[in-house]
């Protein structure tokens, strides 16, 4: 092979490599709700734009996002939302506080469902997570497709815990008709032991409270509280992903409650599959 073939294959080998790192990610966004919701973006700083910040999502329906590959961010789920008396578009969960169904550049208003992604990260990894650090709204569901490196587990939170949250926590409908959220003991009460602030700003000294406990017990693969990295973050690269909103529990439970996947904790606590029907008048956790 003579030096001009050798070139001209190197310089081809790193135009490929070239566009393989810039690939874009696409996030395929599932409403398995029976109830329309509204998907909403939250870029990190000094990172990419997207395209759209939010969007309408009927029942049944999905909607694919185009993602730069070294994306960081956050999505959730709005809920009950409409047009005010001031013509502002408002929702009674996850509200970002636009006036308009783009969020442009504002996050969810506690208490949200989180999806939290950075792509493209420390050794060209994904990072990615379900968050209930800021609370709970909705059931959600992340499934890697395709992919390499790391572990690419699924993780979410596949109950409705909206039912079983403790009093203390719980964000009631406007007008009545059950909750509409579950609060983090941090939002709930400010206290630096649930924030994790303050002399508790440390992950030796601030621990899982009663409340984390019991979002941990239901979604054992979901953040619980600001230190709960080590159960909580996945790792995957040059992956496409999937986010569901409701995902039926014993489905999700069938296809990956088997799977190894490598994941120190189950996707689903098979004890606590009746959760929102056993508990649906939301006991005190606070010993009142």
């Amino acid at each position: 092979m003579d030096r001009r073939h050798l070139s001209s294959t190197f310089v081809l080998l790193l135009f490929i490599s070239f566009f393989s790192e810039v690939n874009p990610a696409s996030f395929k966004i599932v409403n398995k709700c029976r109830h329309t919701i509204w998907p909403g973006f939250l870029s990190g700083a000094n990172t990419a734009h997207l395209t759209t910040t939010g969007f309408v999502l009927k029942p049944g329906k999905s909607r694919t996002v185009t993602i730069p590959k070294s994306w960081s961010g956050r999505l959730w789920g709005r809920t009950l939302c409409g047009v005010d008396s001031s013509r502002k578009f408002v929702c009674q969960s996850g509200d970002c506080g636009s006036g308009q169904i783009e969020c442009s550049g504002n996050g969810a208003k506690p208490p949200a469902t989180l999806a939290e992604f950075t792509l493209n990260g420390a050794g060209g990894l994904d990072f990615y997570d379900v968050s209930l650090v800021d609370g709970y709204n909705l059931p959600m569901l992340i499934v890697v497709k395709g992919g390499k490196g790391g572990n690419c587990s699924a993780t979410g939170c596949l109950l409705d815990l909206n039912g079983a949250c403790p009093s203390e926590l719980r964000v009631a409908r406007q007008n009545g008709g059950g909750g509409v959220g579950c609060r983090s003991a941090c939002e709930a009460f400010g206290a630096p032991e649930y924030c994790c602030s303050g002399p508790f700003g440390t992950p030796n000294v601030c621990r899982p409270s009663r409340y984390s406990l019991f979002f941990k017990h239901a979604c054992p693969r979901a953040y619980s509280y600001a230190y709960d990295d080590t159960t909580s973050t996945y790792t995957c690269a040059g992956a496409d992903y999937v986010i569901m909103f409701c995902p039926p529990p014993y489905t999700s439970q069938k296809v990956f409650g088997a799977r190894k996947d490598g994941a120190l904790l189950p996707l689903v606590n098979k004890s606590m599959i009746y959760i929102s029907s056993l508990h649906a008048n939301g006991a005190s956790l606070s010993g009142k």
